[in-house]
């Protein structure tokens, strides 16, 4: 088996474009929420969540040509650039246009959701004109799998193609996949990550189960970087009669807080090279991170939509990745959690984290969906920059220790460069992911 290494990482987030805007956030400890305007089809209820970290426009011309954009939907042309800068981060030629393909380089992509927005706007022309009217263009990009067969195509990548539909665990499926296949030999190469889509009609429907962290007026949360929220009063002082208005609500993650009540929704893409060790050192790549193991599991106890109770039985799985590996608990000294202040998965993330170290203390644990929301691969990225050595400063919005998980994020202090990492995900519906990087 070949010994797996990272040696690029493209990303397309709300911090802008390449892996340096979203290292920097992780950095301060802020995110960057963007109102999303309301769903014409479900109305927006009393006390909701109006807020995501979104990309909105971001200039991508130089790793995507307009012409060739025009006909993608928003996650595939994400994704393509993400890929692209990947590529070029991982030293490795990237195409102008597509053209002879590699046999070698394989893609695993996850999504939840897919191309929602053209996947709407099909439907709304069936609906609306009858099913005659439908657009070709519209339907080639609708599907889950448009995304990773974009990159596919714009890559070049003609080997194996995996798109992965696993909820919040999808992205470290993903980079499971693409490992497996880097270390059977199946590929020379693979550009594994997640790509998202946030429209209305999602985050309505989110929002509507009550999966979304819901405005609250906090003074003393350091939430992130947005500006105020629209229609907010600002500070009075005009005419010196008025105090200052009360702080505008604010939606935060807060994993492991005992407020918390929902994570915040966030877009984009975020890609990774992988390639054998050997391949790598030959060509003189530059190593971002080494994958030392990777598994996953499913907890029965889950229903469709929510988290389970199971984490006994996952803590167990957790174990036996980790003894495959020849691995140990003391053996992690950092752990990247998928905690997103869900409340039932917060819950249980933290129950099998506690199960698995026994009642020994945790190594220090990072919560980075705080800063780059659930979904998108965001969390993909900020795992690959832990491993890098990259800072990480306080969890944004966390303020109050919740006693029953007895589990609480890394405070921002300086940590010495980790040695390995457990990233884990858990997802609502039962699946689980984990992998063990190593510092290069």
């Amino acid at each position: 088996m070949n010994q797996v290494v990272v040696t690029g990482l493209g990303a397309v987030t709300a911090f802008g474009a390449g892996a340096e805007p979203l290292a920097g956030a992780l950095a301060r400890g802020a995110t960057r929420l963007s109102p999303v305007e309301p769903s014409r089809r479900l109305p927006r209820p009393t006390g909701g969540a109006t807020s995501a970290v979104r990309v909105g426009d971001l200039p991508l011309g130089e790793w995507l040509a307009p012409l060739v954009a025009r006909r993608m939907s928003p996650p595939s042309r994400w994704a393509v650039a993400a890929a692209k800068m990947a590529l070029a981060d991982a030293g490795l030629s990237v195409p102008d246009r597509p053209g002879e393909p590699d046999p070698a380089t394989a893609v695993a992509l996850a999504t939840s959701f897919g191309p929602m927005s053209y996947t709407q706007r099909l439907l709304d022309q069936i609906l609306d004109e009858g099913p005659e009217a439908a657009s070709p263009s519209l339907f080639t990009e609708c599907v889950a799998n448009a995304p990773a067969a974009q990159v596919a195509i714009q890559c070049r990548a003609a080997g194996r193609n995996h798109t992965i539909c696993q909820r919040e665990a999808g992205a470290l499926t993903a980079l499971a996949r693409g490992a497996a296949d880097v270390a059977s030999g199946r590929a020379a190469r693979a550009l594994a990550g997640a790509a998202e889509e946030v429209t209305p009609l999602v985050f309505a429907i989110l929002d509507r189960f009550r999966a979304l962290a819901r405005p609250h007026r906090r003074s003393s949360d350091r939430v992130g970087e947005a500006g105020p929220a629209p229609g907010a009063t600002a500070a009075a002082g005009r005419g010196g009669s008025r105090g200052a208005a009360p702080p505008a609500p604010t939606e935060a993650a807060r994993p492991f807080d005992r407020r918390r009540d929902g994570f915040t929704v966030a877009d984009g893409a975020a890609v990774l090279v992988l390639e054998p060790a050997a391949a790598a050192a030959a060509r003189g790549a530059r190593v971002l991170a080494r994958v030392r193991a990777w598994g996953g599991a499913f907890d029965p106890t889950a229903g469709r939509a929510g988290w389970g109770t199971g984490a006994a039985g996952l803590a167990v799985e957790l174990q036996g990745v980790l003894g495959r590996a020849g691995l140990a608990p003391d053996d992690i000294d950092l752990v990247v959690s998928g905690a997103s202040g869900a409340v039932a998965g917060d819950r249980l993330e933290a129950a099998v984290l506690r199960r698995l170290w026994a009642g020994a203390p945790l190594p220090p644990v990072l919560v980075p969906k705080a800063v780059t929301g659930e979904y998108a691969g965001g969390f993909l990225a900020a795992a690959v920059l832990a491993a890098a050595g990259r800072p990480f400063g306080a969890a944004p919005g966390f303020a109050r220790s919740d006693d029953a998980l007895a589990v609480a994020p890394h405070d921002g202090s300086p940590l010495p460069p980790p040695r390995r990492l457990l990233v884990t995900s858990l997802a609502a519906g039962g699946s689980a992911a984990w992998v063990i990087l190593e510092a290069p």
